[in-house]
């Protein structure tokens, strides 16, 4: 019987070889879970993007990493942006009702005394006749609908003004990749993303950074998307939904090959029981036509005329592929898509599909709808912005002796743009002339809602008294020739 020190002994070996395997197993699975699990998982959000890294409170930029960590990210978000604005067939949709929709034809912009300012028409025409100049040399109603199409593809847009001779005012778009942190400031806050900040107040713009060198804020305007105001640089339209945008391209393009293949083939002949070579003899037999390749392979074809019938060997059967085709259980699915896509911009979803199948026009955009007060909000933070654009070629002319320095003090500047709502156009006559008849509203109000230039309309109805202008001729009681 062995002592008891030797059994002692023996347990602690058996012990110690039981903990060596034990540590092996465990070492193993570590090392499986770290080749196959990411780490960082735990830190990602539902689209795959880790989450935002908590910034020091002292930092003024810290609000920028909602979106972007750095200067890189938010150039692969432009890039997404563009992309789709010039690939995806939806998101190209999407840009142009933006624009269709708050710019239109274009806003005008009428020149009015301000209230006690009496006597000064030949000031309003002379600043009229400038603000003119300004929009048609700068080509300004195409320069709007860029403007839309750039700030939604790229989030932001900068536009840089020039003083030229006699006070004119030109306008340049700025690229927003030339709007960078030079590498010798990479290490202060105030100039994060290329745009320098009051240290004490990041809404507080200072000069902005274009291709390395530091341009005075006066000389810049800066459009946003997406972001709060203390945010330095904006997002993409379609960057929150671009996954859906992907699905809903990628989903059409499979349909379509799906039923490519399909319909590519018009029937499939199964010979039951029968050998290779005599399948091949009835393909033979039944060629009209024998045709060889390069490689001298023959291709049979047989012409199948409307109305042919066909009459087949007990062992021969024929089977038609494109009858079992069911795109529509996929159109529901793109459908769903898209509706998400549609919910970012606050779009009905004809306005993203051009499919009004499922939507009326003039029960979708009433004046209380969600897509009409969606636009009219985007079309008055346009005017916003416009307005200071107008401002800046007063200012100009001002600053060249061409308009006298109280011009600011004695005019205003009132915007026009189109309207979005659907309309009665005879029941809102009847209410403008009834505004018009208690001194509510203007006939030079009424003109610019209608998209008219009140002056010019006046001319026209001058002249169409006086004789001068061209009688209407009615087509339908003209004599024949």
């Amino acid at each position: 019987m062995p002592a008891f020190d030797e059994v002692l002994a023996e347990n602690q070996q058996l012990k110690a070889r039981l903990l060596e395997a034990e540590n092996r197993a465990l070492s193993e699975a570590v090392d499986f879970l770290g080749s196959y699990v990411d780490p960082r998982e735990a830190y990602r959000g539902p689209d795959g993007m880790l989450w935002p890294e908590v910034r020091d409170p002292a930092n003024p930029t810290g609000p920028d990493q909602a979106f972007f960590a750095n200067e890189q990210q938010l150039a692969e978000a432009r890039q997404i942006g563009r992309l789709l604005e010039r690939t995806n067939e939806f998101a190209i949709n999407g840009h142009e009702n933006r624009v269709n929709y708050v710019v239109g034809s274009g806003h005008t912009y009428k020149v009015v005394a301000r209230r006690g300012a009496d006597g000064i028409e030949p000031l309003v025409g002379q600043v009229q006749r400038t603000l003119d100049e300004f929009v048609a040399e700068n080509r300004w109603r195409q320069r709007q609908q860029e403007i839309i199409r750039r700030r939604d593809r790229d989030g932001e847009v900068f536009l840089r003004f020039f003083a030229v001779d006699r006070g004119q005012l030109r306008v340049r778009f700025v690229e927003p990749d030339q709007v960078y942190r030079p590498r010798d400031l990479a290490d202060q806050p105030a100039h994060s993303f290329g745009i320098e900040t009051d240290a004490e107040d990041v809404e507080n713009v200072l000069r902005y950074w274009i291709d390395g060198q530091p341009v005075e804020a006066a000389e810049i305007q800066h459009r946003k998307l997406g972001v709060d105001q203390n945010v330095k640089r904006g997002v993409p339209l379609f960057y929150p939904v671009r996954k859906n945008l992907w699905r809903a391209e990628k989903l059409l393009h499979n349909m379509a090959a799906v039923a490519d293949i399909q319909t590519a083939i018009a029937m499939i002949r199964r010979h039951d029981r029968s050998t290779r070579s005599a399948t091949e003899m009835f393909r033979e037999g039944g060629a009209d036509v024998t045709a060889k390749s390069a490689t001298a392979a023959e291709s049979y074809f047989r012409l199948y005329a409307p109305g042919t019938i066909l009459d087949a060997p007990k062992t021969v059967q024929y089977e038609f592929p494109a009858a079992g085709l069911d795109a529509g259980r996929y159109v529901k699915v793109l459908q769903a898509i898209l509706r998400s896509v549609a919910s970012r911009l606050v779009f009905p979803e004809f306005m993203l599909t051009s499919d009004a199948s499922n939507a009326n026009y003039s029960s979708t955009l009433v004046a209380e709808g969600p897509a009409v007060k969606m636009f009219q909000r985007w079309q008055a933070d346009m005017a916003t912005d416009d307005l200071d654009v107008m401002w800046r070629v007063v200012q100009a002319a001002i600053d060249a002796g061409m308009l006298p320095t109280n011009t600011r003090e004695m005019i205003a500047i009132q915007i026009g743009y189109p309207r979005v709502a659907t309309r009665d156009e005879v029941a809102e006559a009847e209410v403008n002339r009834i505004y018009h008849e208690l001194g509510v509203k203007s006939r030079q109000t009424i003109a610019s809602e209608l998209g008219l230039d009140y002056e010019q309309e006046r001319q026209n109805l001058a002249s169409t008294e006086d004789g001068a202008s061209v009688p209407a001729v009615n087509l339908r009681n003209r004599p024949p020739d």
